[in-house]
């Protein structure tokens, strides 16, 4: 399989800076700002909705039973209010295209 290695926090600077004719100081603010209030209005449990791209929410997930690896002993893991990202329909066509 041909793995890509991620894109990184500064390349993704690098290239918004470049799409957009900011200097790298400004798009690294400008994504931080993006990027902090998405966080910040999620903790809040309120949805933020980027038409075409996707929806990042809260969803809370219900308590349940695991088990320990080591010693395949059962624990229980507590309910717990999690980030879920749900990708828009252009961006799953886009990305879905062959090449």
């Amino acid at each position: 399989m041909n793995q890509k290695k991620p894109m990184n926090k500064t390349e993704l600077i690098e290239a918004i800076a470049k799409e957009t004719d900011l200097s790298k100081a400004a798009a690294a603010r400008a994504l931080n700002a993006l990027l902090d209030t998405i966080v910040k209005t999620v903790a809040k449990k309120q949805d933020v909705q980027l038409i075409g791209f996707g929806t990042f929410k809260a969803v809370k997930r219900a308590a349940r039973t695991g088990k320990n690896p080591r010693t395949g002993e059962a624990l229980k893991i507590a309910a717990a209010t999690v980030p879920k990202f749900s990708a828009g329909a252009t961006f799953k066509a886009a990305v879905s295209k062959k090449k």
